[in-house]
């Protein structure tokens, strides 16, 4: 359909039904711009809801965005509410390369408790926002700063919320970074956010092991080691197969505001 002038916008609902077209993301999808030179590109949006919410269980509720990051060729957003959404989508419509758009399905209706913010008033009919920029959500008081009392957490989708939540909990200690989009991703916000605090937690809901989140961690601490008051920190879910169809297991395992709490408590301690 690319090929021909159309411009494909395509759901896959939900993540964990992404793997029966991995042949065609990795083989020809990504790979096509490349192979021809740029004469053949897939220009299309593939839009993909996410995330554990309300006893999905283990084929509707997973979180994906390491395995896709390791695909070269393809952006990936994932917006933390409407407003960003919107600009993020038409983004992804006017850009020349395929775009994926992971939208986390617990803020599609805000009804998940924390969430409201997810809810926006358009910000315009003609709103683009570019791939690759972050938005700090919540900024640290200078005084906490100056004092070294402040930490920065950099996050996405559901964990804007759960780190919006935890925060309440440290007055004015926290700035919240929520990244937008993947790939690419703001480099210079994460790394400025980090030297101006010292100390750094990276909230996500995927399974820490060989994660995104755990990637990024290392990237950090490569390029802000002689500015880091602290190891940084990740929280993530915990590392099993499967979201459980359970709703008292999914809680079990995911992370959450008194989980991200736990962990600032223990960051904000250096």
């Amino acid at each position: 359909m690319s090929a021909t002038g159309v411009k494909p916008i395509v759901e896959i609902q939900f993540g964990d039904y992404v793997w029966t077209g991995v042949n065609q993301l990795v083989c020809e999808i990504t790979k096509s711009s490349y192979l021809t030179m740029g004469k053949f590109p897939v220009s299309c949006v593939l839009r993909i809801p996410v995330g554990a919410y309300g006893g999905g269980g283990p084929y509707h509720s997973g979180s994906i965005e390491s395995t896709l990051l390791t695909l070269k060729g393809i952006k990936i957003a994932y917006p933390s509410n409407a407003a960003d959404m919107k600009g993020l989508m038409k983004a992804a419509y006017y850009d020349g390369n395929p775009c994926i758009m992971l939208e986390h399905k617990g803020l599609y209706w805000s009804k998940n408790p924390g969430t409201e913010l997810a809810r926006c008033i358009e910000p315009d009919e003609d709103y683009i926002l570019p791939f690759g920029k972050a938005n700090i959500v919540q900024y640290a008081s200078e005084d906490a700063i100056e004092n070294g009392e402040s930490c920065c957490i950099i996050t996405w989708g559901m964990g804007v919320y759960w780190s919006l939540a935890a925060s309440k909990a440290f007055s004015s200690q926290v700035e919240i970074v929520d990244l937008r989009s993947l790939q690419p991703l703001d480099e210079e916000t994460i790394m400025n956010s980090v030297t101006r605090h010292g100390k750094c937690l990276i909230v996500t809901e995927e399974p820490l092991l060989n994660s995104f989140a755990e990637s990024l961690a290392a990237r950090i601490m490569q390029h802000c080691f002689t500015k880091l008051d602290a190891p940084v920190m990740t929280i993530g879910a915990k590392n099993v197969p499967a979201i459980p169809l359970n709703m008292a297991l999914e809680a079990e395992i995911l992370p959450n505001a008194d989980k991200v709490a736990e962990k600032l408590r223990e960051l904000l301690a250096y």
